[in-house]
């Protein structure tokens, strides 16, 4: 989830982040190595290559309870990675929502504020899983209260602001963990956080699939898929044979071959959008193409590989969460109703292994959505106009929250290297716009251009004009922070790990 951060066009702030250096002549700071090592439950797993010459970068386990009712119980180690700045720069919170990234990274926030950055894999991704794992322990509270004890074991070295970010799940995970502890951070920044509070009310996704990009590229793909579905032998049998070669089965979760293939058809349009968006629609298939063709585009965009049982079991932790908790979205798919086979397809259900199926606890999402609409503190939403997943977004509070929607982008949205952004709610920063209203319809691309165009000129004159605006005031005003709007991948995940979650369907 990041890099090729460019400065450009419409900006949003994040200011007070930074407080004043340290005095001069100084005593030495004790070697980060060492002061985590005595850390109360803090073990170093390892130290590896950092991101720059200027961080240094560790691998960590945290003792945490399995329960967090039961302090004194059973407990896990939870990774997680910590990229070290210095101690007097502020301090990313980097909720994953999944597992660990394989290597040292910067989110585009911690380059941003050029901060540390702690990383957290989430419960019961192994090895953070409890053993034996009862499964009833992951919920939106228990993760929550993992990042609260994070925060608690690490604000004693790292004293100054704190930001909690993370994109897709993992933001979802920042705004849950504010949502139980409000305090822990200054601020909140949550890439593509999709908001299924009503589960079983899903019309909001079928509405995006009737408009999203052109008539033209909508048809192609509708097309295509069913121009897939009627070559369903075909393509099943090179399923099957491409399966054995790579060491795919199916039997154990989806159930069989056939229904991979129709899981994975069926989502060829939900995975286009989440991915590749308008600018690839040339490249879609025509109808007269082989079924060799038909199958290496469908795999290329979806990966019959992310249902096989070797895929799915990995990501167990995700789709059980979405059975429980947090909501999968359900779209009507009318164009291909006469080619489904499977009731349950479209369902989280047909993801998750049958012994783990529970009923979905509508309770927790809606107290979620209640909380963030009305009570919620400086978080800022990132979205991308032509992300499925956006079609059911947070709506912001009145309390110096704010949305922004990137022009064209897709579920990879990030702040930077947008020429403009929509905002649903716009900060009076320098006169740039008013804050009334709360709609989640984007306002005009040209009027807040030139609203922010505007306001990036008045920021580039005197930043100082900015302390305050989306972060409390800071002790010193020489340095502010700010995000540019925008909407490139924020995804530092490789394509088969991001692939393995096209939906949580």
């Amino acid at each position: 989830m990041l890099t090729r951060l460019r400065a450009t066009a419409a900006v949003a702030v994040v200011a007070g982040l930074l407080g004043p250096v340290g005095a001069a002549g100084a005593a030495p700071e004790e070697d980060i190595l060492d002061q985590l090592k005595r850390i109360p439950g803090l073990t170093v797993l390892s130290e590896g290559p950092p991101p720059t010459p200027d961080h240094r970068y560790f691998v960590l386990g945290y003792t945490q309870p399995v329960d967090h009712r039961q302090p004194h119980g059973a407990t896990f180690q939870q990774r997680f990675q910590l990229v070290h700045k210095s101690a007097d720069r502020p301090m990313i919170l980097h909720t994953t929502g999944y597992n660990l990234y394989p290597t040292s990274f910067r989110s585009e926030p911690t380059q941003l504020v050029d901060g540390n950055q702690i990383s957290v894999e989430h419960r019961f991704f192994p090895p953070s899983q409890p053993e034996p794992a009862n499964w009833d322990n992951l919920t939106v509270w228990q993760a929550a209260t993992d990042h609260h004890r994070l925060v608690a074991a690490l604000k004693p070295l790292y004293p100054k602001k704190w930001l909690s970010s993370g994109a897709s799940k993992g933001g979802m995970a920042s705004i849950y963990h504010s949502r139980f502890y409000p305090l822990d951070v200054d601020g909140v920044v949550a890439y593509v956080a999709p908001n299924d509070h009503i589960n079983d009310e899903d019309s909001a996704y079928d509405r995006f699939f009737a408009t999203v990009g052109t008539d033209a590229c909508r048809a192609a793909l509708a097309d295509l898929q069913v121009e897939a579905f009627k070559r369903r032998p075909e393509l099943v049998a090179l399923l099957t044979e491409y399966a054995a070669k790579y060491g795919w089965t199916y039997d154990k979760i989806v159930g069989s071959v056939d229904k991979a293939f129709e899981k994975s058809a069926m989502m060829l349009g939900w995975a286009f959008w989440q991915y590749f968006g308008q600018t690839e629609c040339g490249k879609v298939p025509a109808t007269s193409v082989t079924t060799e063709q038909i199958y290496e585009y469908i795999n290329a965009t979806v990966n019959f590989g992310s249902f096989a049982d070797q895929n799915l079991g990995q990501m167990t932790p995700y789709y059980f969460h979405a059975m429980t908790e947090l909501g999968w979205p359900q779209p009507q798919f009318a164009h291909l109703r006469g080619y489904l086979k499977y009731p349950d397809s479209s369902t989280v259900y047909s993801n998750v292994p049958g012994e783990l199926h529970r009923p979905h606890r509508p309770g927790p999402m809606l107290d979620m959505d209640q909380w963030v609409r009305t009570q919620s503190q400086r978080i800022l939403f990132i979205n991308g106009q032509n992300d499925p997943w956006g079609a059911e977004r947070f709506t912001p509070s009145q309390h110096d929250s704010h949305s922004y929607t990137a022009p064209g982008a897709t579920h990879g949205a990030r702040i930077s290297s947008s020429p403009a952004a929509t905002a649903s709610r716009r900060p009076t920063l320098c006169g740039a716009g008013p804050t009334s209203g709360s709609s989640q319809r984007a306002s005009s691309p040209r009027s807040t251009r030139t609203s922010w165009t505007s306001f990036e000129r008045r920021f580039r004159s005197d930043p100082s004009l900015l302390v305050g605006a989306f972060l409390p005031r800071p002790e010193s005003t020489h340095e502010a922070v700010f995000l540019a709007l925008g909407g490139v991948s924020q995804d530092k995940q490789s394509v088969t790990t991001r692939r393995n979650v096209v939906t949580n369907i």
